[in-house]
């Protein structure tokens, strides 16, 4: 019988600029006796691999100009925040008080332009932190470094919180992935009755992404890292990218 076991990693500490993610990894795993194996998948929380990129931005730094003091005043917000969210995104779709939707510049819809003031320092005043510039090519260099330090292949997917349209509560899904196969594309194939399938994709790397965020949690848990084991993934090389569904097909706009 097919299994997949899911092991978080607890006791990395805050992590800061300029930290090594992939030491804080492996000396995590080697504490806790975790030994990794061609196929594992390591999930990274988008959180630590923003703060270790530098993506946390004092709002003291942002100066609102006049399109964010409007959104603010349209949506209840901080200014200096629509300024940072307009930045960050490629165009607003939705707005009311207390809610700002956009299409980030990678293509992700969501609130607030995956900007986040949660489990975040706020030392020396208010800070906002923001999705990696590139978080495929982050997933890169992760997965680079840890199967070379492991010596196996080993796949990796950085995960953020997504709302879903229609669906209340958030759900891991994956923002940057490095050495598997996202998309597992069945059309062509056919169901147990012989029918063709026309449109059926398995979001493979969404899907790991969700069942790692339930263990690794989304609060006070401090266990960012997850590692799944038994899934068995190749060495293709996808990208989270791959998963966003074209502008010209998004009906839900």
């Amino acid at each position: 019988m097919p299994s997949i076991s899911l092991t978080t990693l607890p006791g990395l500490p805050l992590v800061k600029k300029g930290d090594s993610l992939t030491a804080l990894i492996l000396r995590a795993a080697e504490v806790h006796g975790l030994r990794f194996g061609a196929g594992d998948v390591v999930v990274v929380a988008q959180k630590i691999v923003s703060k270790a990129e530098g993506r946390l931005v004092p709002l003291s730094s942002v100066t609102p100009g006049a399109e964010a003091r409007a959104l603010a005043a349209e949506t209840d917000k901080d200014p200096r925040l629509a300024q940072l969210i307009l930045d960050e995104c490629a165009t607003v779709l939705r707005k009311k008080p207390g809610v700002i939707i956009v299409r980030h510049r990678l293509g992700h819809v969501g609130a607030n332009a995956g900007i986040d003031q949660s489990n975040v320092e706020h030392e020396g005043g208010e800070h906002a932190l923001l999705l990696p510039r590139d978080p495929d090519a982050s997933a890169a260099r992760l997965q680079a470094e840890l199967s070379a330090a492991a010596g196996c292949h080993l796949a990796v997917i950085i995960c953020d919180s997504m709302n879903r349209p229609w669906r209340l509560g958030t759900v891991g899904g994956a923002i940057g992935c490095a050495g598997l196969e996202v998309l597992d594309d069945r059309r062509g194939q056919h169901d147990m009755f012989g029918r063709e399938l026309k449109v059926t994709m398995i979001n493979r790397a969404d899907s790991i992404a969700a069942m790692a965020t339930l263990l690794m949690g989304e609060s006070i848990e401090r266990t960012p890292v997850a590692v799944v084991q038994g899934f068995a993934v190749d060495a293709r090389h996808g990208r989270a990218a791959d998963i966003i569904r074209p502008a010209a097909d998004d009906l839900f706009n």
